[in-house]
């Protein structure tokens, strides 16, 4: 093979003299390898810059999944370290996807080719910012799918019970309907007056109204209902009305007491009791499914509105005014499953008087669910959350909003505390984090003009975050 003939047909070499490039042949080292080697793993010394001459190559998150693959480079690329990078050790797996051919040149020449090799030098750092910056947009695109990715799991959860629900009560009322027609058989054998039918219905509307404005603090005990349905049931039982035990439970559960049947058949008589009652129950039934099936689609609802407001599905992509109490909100609601599995217990304190903040929503979005998705993960379970958010007015006339998030986890080690925010580095086990979460964050909060702090010690880690309001 010409090799020189081969360089030339590089793009990026198609204004790199002859020497130069017979300058790097010469102390390159011609490679060739078969399908499927691994040419460099997670944490080995990144030595050698690589140019491709045949086959192809991929770069691989190594975590096992069908979705491993984050970049391919074809022939006639060039990978590995180049000059003035900073690049010590490979962060993934470098794996060839077929039969390859490649020049490589260890580190060690690079000094004497920044020295020797102007235009070769020239082409090659050009590589390395378009390298940068398409590394920035994937990496700020899988985090911005790692965040999606992390709360996918606990909306479905969230959805799966109100949804169940809708599926259940639908499924009870549609049997429970077919046994109306003859509840309306019976109510049409009964003499009742409009005076009496209206009083029926008084009584049934006033305790559907009640319940619905219920406090659920006011709720009887489980001694206490078992008290009442016993009281009830012998009354039933003693006026002659048959099915006590279906009847029992319904009325129960919208506060219909004793005094309220004595109040029912002062009104309408012996002979119409069963039928009324029969009546009452059947459509305090009904009510309590359609109550049922209105409150799960209602957090559905809720659901779905926190995930469109989190992605902005609806919105353009400049800035706009944030009011950043509505961002931690959404995030909390769709991380509850996380919270929920751990049982812990999050205390929210955003002040009323917040000013909105001119940025973008969705990144804004990113820094709270990787900051509050960090301390559940950081705490045992039973832990304690704790988010925030106040005005901060500063001596010069300028303001800001300052918002802590604040958890009882193991903390971070003095160590460390100041690599966390540096690229690619994770305190979770392979696999669980990329190391891009807080290096993102950091980057979006300068995108907003502001900053982050954190302060840790075993058992408290607060991050603060501190945005400009203009």
């Amino acid at each position: 093979m010409n090799l020189l003939k081969t360089l030339h047909q590089f793009p990026l070499f198609d204004q790199v003299p002859d020497e130069q490039l017979q300058w790097f042949i010469d102390r390159a080292e011609v490679v060739s390898l078969p399908e499927e080697t691994v040419i460099n793993k997670p944490g080995s010394p990144a030595d050698y810059l690589i140019v491709l001459l045949d086959g192809r190559i991929r770069i691989d998150a190594g975590t096992g999944g069908a979705g491993d693959e984050l970049l391919s480079f074809e022939p006639h690329s060039v990978l590995g370290v180049l000059p003035f990078s900073r690049m010590k050790t490979n962060v993934n797996w470098v794996i060839t996807s077929s039969p390859v051919q490649m020049l490589q040149l260890h580190r060690t020449h690079l000094p004497d080719l920044i020295h020797t090799c102007y235009e070769l030098t020239e082409s090659l750092v050009h590589q390395m910012t378009t390298r940068v910056r398409d590394f920035t947009k994937l990496t700020q695109q899988n985090e911005k799918l790692a965040s999606l990715g992390r709360l996918s799991a606990g909306l479905a959860h969230e959805l799966n019970n109100p949804v169940a629900a809708v599926v259940r009560s639908a499924d009870t009322l549609r049997t429970h309907m077919r046994a109306t027609p003859e509840a309306f058989k019976t109510i049409m054998h009964l003499s009742l007056t409009d005076e009496q039918v209206d009083s029926v219905n008084t009584v049934f509307f006033k305790k559907v109204d009640q319940q619905s404005g219920a406090d659920p603090a006011q709720r009887l005990s489980l001694l206490e209902r078992s008290s009442l349905e016993d009281e009830v049931a012998d009354w039933l039982d003693d006026h002659g009305v048959d099915d006590t035990m279906d009847l029992v439970g319904p009325l129960i559960d919208y506060g219909f007491t004793v005094d309220d049947l004595d109040w029912i058949l002062e009104k309408i008589g012996d002979e119409n009791l069963a039928g009324v009652i029969n009546w009452l129950v059947n459509n305090l039934v009904t009510e309590k499914l359609v109550f049922d099936i209105s409150e799960a689609s209602k957090r559905i609802s809720i659901l779905t509105d926190s995930i469109k407001n989190y992605t902005h599905m609806d919105r353009g992509g400049g800035k706009e005014t944030v009011k950043l109490a509505d961002g931690i909100n959404n995030t909390l609601t769709l991380l509850n499953h996380k919270v929920k599995s751990k049982h812990i217990t999050v205390t929210v304190a955003l002040a009323p008087n917040l000013p909105a903040i001119c940025g973008w929503p969705g990144e804004l979005n990113q820094v709270w669910t990787n900051l509050i998705d960090n301390a559940i993960d950081a705490m045992p379970d039973g832990g304690s959350l704790a988010i925030d958010s106040q005005l901060d007015e500063r001596p010069d006339g300028s303001a800001f909003v300052l918002t802590k998030v604040i958890d009882n986890g193991s903390g971070i080690s003095a160590d460390i505390t100041d690599k966390i925010f540096e690229p690619f580095f994770t305190t979770k086990e392979i696999g669980k984090g990329t190391g891009l979460g807080l290096d993102i964050v950091q980057g979006i909060i300068k995108h907003h003009n502001g900053s982050i702090k954190v302060k840790s010690e075993p058992g408290r880690t607060e991050f603060s975050v501190c945005l400009p309001t203009q």
